[in-house]
């Protein structure tokens, strides 16, 4: 016998629909904000001389790098209370994973983007006298940023897709919303057919996005 569809069932779950496509996009554009501070400090700090700094650095990126952000959710939520013996809100442990996890590639990034400016630039600015930050700001990031844009916009839209994990540790986005819809309904078909089309549409302007600064780029 074939499925008989029924979409009009979750017209009465639109709220709560919305209210998970709301925690989503707050986590997303939260932990990228909070990412972009940890990438440049982290990217920074990379490019140091010294080992006592680049080391442990080295260590927190390719650790966050290097692991699965299930694996980091479940254990900043429930192992690393146990060690404070304070217990950590489903919020606060999803913000500190994927912030960190996305800044360590950010890092990588902005270091990667830094270092590909010709080493002409970084001489004729330190043959003008100008100070390391000074150089930063006015030399060597703006078009390194440029560069940088592409890259940053694709792993964002990887963070997107990585934030559906915090239902896992009961934060309500969509995915965890829509678990509490399918066990009122049990119409999983239908409900996870509408949040699969909901990111879809949040997602595919942004990939068309950096698809045409991309091309943009080639042209210039």
């Amino acid at each position: 016998m074939a499925y008989q569809w029924n979409f009009g069932l979750l017209l009465n779950y639109l709220p709560l629909l919305g209210s998970g496509i709301l925690v989503t996009l707050a986590f997303t554009f939260g932990t990228m904000l909070i990412g972009l501070i940890v990438g440049l400090v982290i990217g920074l700090l990379r490019m140091t001389r010294f080992k006592v700094v680049n080391a442990p650095v080295v260590l927190f990126t390719e650790l966050f790098r290097c692991t699965p952000p299930l694996v980091q959710l479940v254990w900043f939520y429930y192992a690393l209370p146990v060690l404070l013996g304070v217990q950590i809100p489903g919020t606060l442990a999803a913000t500190i994973v994927l912030s960190f996890y996305v800044g360590a590639f950010y890092s990588e990034i902005f270091r990667a983007g830094i270092q590909s400016i010709e080493k002409g630039q970084w001489e004729a600015s330190r043959a003008l006298g100008m100070r390391f930050w000074p150089m930063m700001y006015t030399v060597i990031l703006p078009p390194a940023i440029r560069r940088m844009v592409p890259p940053f916009m694709n792993q964002s839209v990887i963070l997107m897709k990585t934030t559906s994990l915090v239902s896992t540790i009961a934060v309500p986005d969509l995915l965890y919303n829509g678990s509490l819809i399918t066990a009122e309904t049990y119409r999983p078909l239908e409900v996870y057919t509408v949040i699969a089309l909901a990111y879809f549409v949040l997602l595919f302007p942004a990939t068309r996005a950096v698809q045409w600064y991309e091309r943009r780029l080639q042209v210039a």
